[in-house]
C-alpha cells in the first residue's frame, strides 16, 4: 500500500503545479472599449444559446467581422467586479448587477457600444452567423447613424 501512496501524491503535487493559477478575489475585470466599438455579451450559465454564440465567435467569417471590435462577456450568476463605461460614466459593480442594470432578463444579449458607452445597438438573443456578421458590419461602419436597423439586414439580405 505504501508504494501507493509515493506515487500518488507526486502525481498530486505535479497536477497542482499545473493548474491555472485563478484570477485574486479583488481583480476588476475592466470591459470599457479600447477600440471605436465593443461588443458585450450578457450570458447564462445554463444558457444552450449563449454555448452556440460562443462557437460562432470562432468562425471565420465572424472573427474577420469582429478585428478591431473589443468582445467582452459577463455571467449573469457572477458576482466578479466589473469595470466599465455606460453613457459616460465609468462605473464598477458586479457582473450581475451591470446586467441587470442593462435590463437583461433572457440569454444571450449582445450590446454593441461605442466609447463613451453608449449602447448603439442592443440584439436580445441570439442570431445566426449571416445576421449576426451583418450587425457586426452595421456597428463598425457606423450605419447605426444613417439608417434603420431592420432595413439595413434586409438590404444587406442578412435576414
Amino acid at each position: 500500500m505504501r508504494r501507493y501512496i509515493v506515487p500518488l501524491l507526486a502525481i498530486m503535487l505535479v497536477a497542482s503545479c499545473n493548474q491555472k493559477k485563478t484570477p485574486a478575489s479583488g481583480e476588476i475585470k475592466d470591459i470599457s472599449p479600447k477600440h471605436d466599438h465593443a461588443m458585450l455579451i450578457v450570458e447564462s450559465e445554463s444558457c444552450i444559446y449563449c454555448k452556440q454564440l460562443r462557437k460562432d465567435l470562432e468562425r471565420q467569417d465572424i472573427s474577420s467581422q469582429l478585428e478591431g471590435m473589443d468582445v467582452y462577456s459577463v455571467l449573469y450568476e457572477s458576482n466578479a467586479k466589473v469595470k466599465y463605461i455606460l453613457n459616460g460614466q465609468e462605473k464598477v459593480s458586479t457582473e450581475e448587477e451591470l446586467a441587470k442594470t442593462l435590463r437583461v432578463n433572457s440569454f444571450p444579449q449582445i450590446f454593441f457600444y461605442d466609447k463613451e458607452g453608449k449602447i448603439v445597438l442592443h440584439i436580445p438573443g441570439y442570431q445566426p452567423p449571416k445576421t449576426l456578421a451583418c450587425s457586426i458590419k452595421f456597428v463598425k461602419e457606423e450605419k447605426y447613424k444613417e439608417r434603420d436597423y431592420i432595413e439595413y439586414l434586409k438590404s444587406q439580405e442578412c435576414i
